[in-house]
């Protein structure tokens, strides 16, 4: 079969596609043909850093969807390793269904980014309703699915873009205000009358965080849920203090998905929201499967809008 190899550690062009032999499954696992497959921030990491996901030489990714060799029954993944691949050997606790009326596309395209923004804003900062939030990258992956289950639960968001058309993207995914990344915390408290927004949703990092503790309310919440732009500097917790008594929170979706009844019952509550027409997800791009690094670098230079998904 054929597979997506990274020999060593480093930028797209240590991206392979080679023929590889077929996963033999072991106890508790089921060997599935991938239909699609998700490429996450992740997966870039872990192709460039040692200790993040598997070390090289090795199969890269960890999310996509497929049918059970012999069975036929439809499973999605978000954390199994070497999902780049033609075929997958996958542990069943770990795996989602599908239901009808998702399709395996769709299924691929948003788990992992769903449930992120499915735990977001639902329990790491519950938004309630006619609240202010920030949404940073707000026509990405995420960005777009977690602006639409905050206007759910009946709250405002203001959305930062890098450009006009990333923004009208967030408009029509229900963003009540779109701003650049620049002064985003004065418009906040210019929407809530000087208050500051109750949450900073923010995937962003390093150049967006310090500047989203000063778009708080008092007692509001920081949810740094990934650094695209790096790692931010630590925190003095005075500055929390100072700010309004804030919380800040860096959450995972492993923690949130961590047995797997809580897997299972978030995987169906973001299905059940996409199969009800509820939740749009955006596919920004499909790529043949030797064209990893083609898609790898798309996503890095911030190229593409939605999910971008590899198709064996």
């Amino acid at each position: 079969m054929h597979a997506i190899v990274f020999a060593r550690h480093g930028g797209p062009e240590v991206l392979e596609l080679r023929d590889v032999p077929e996963p033999v499954p072991g106890e508790g696992e089921v060997l599935v043909d991938v239909e699609a497959i998700g490429v996450n921030f992740r997966d870039i990491y872990e192709r460039e850093r040692e200790g993040y996901g598997s070390d090289a030489p090795a199969i890269l990714g960890a999310e996509a969807a497929g049918t059970v060799v012999g069975t036929g029954e439809r499973l999605a993944w978000t954390a199994t390793p070497k999902s780049y691949a033609e075929r997958v050997a996958v542990d069943r606790a770990r795996a989602v269904a599908v239901p009808d009326g998702v399709s395996g596309e769709l299924a691929a395209a948003a788990l992992l980014q769903g449930m992120t923004a499915h735990y977001l804003a639902n329990d790491s900062y519950p938004v309630q309703p006619g609240e202010w939030v920030v949404v940073h990258a707000a026509a990405g992956g995420v960005g777009l699915l977690l602006t639409q289950l905050v206007k759910l639960r009946g709250a405002h968001v203001l959305a930062t873009t890098s450009s006009q058309e990333k923004a009208a993207l967030a408009r029509g995914a229900g963003a009540d205000e779109v701003t650049g990344y620049e002064g985003f915390a004065d418009r906040a408290r210019e929407l809530t009358g000087g208050e500051g927004a109750a949450a900073v949703y923010d995937g962003v990092g390093r150049t967006t965080f310090d500047e989203g503790l000063r778009a708080l309310r008092p007692l509001g919440s920081m949810i740094l849920y990934g650094a695209s732009s790096g790692e931010p500097e630590p925190v003095d917790v005075r500055r929390l203090a100072a700010g309004g008594s804030l919380y800040v929170q860096r959450p995972t979706l492993q923690t949130y998905t961590r047995t797997p009844e809580l897997l299972q019952a978030r995987a169906a509550a973001l299905f059940e929201l996409i199969a009800d027409g509820r939740l749009d997800v955006r596919i920004g791009g499909r790529y043949p499967l030797a064209d990893a690094r083609r898609a790898h670098e798309d996503l890095a230079a911030r190229r593409t809008t939605g999910k971008l998904l590899l198709i064996p």
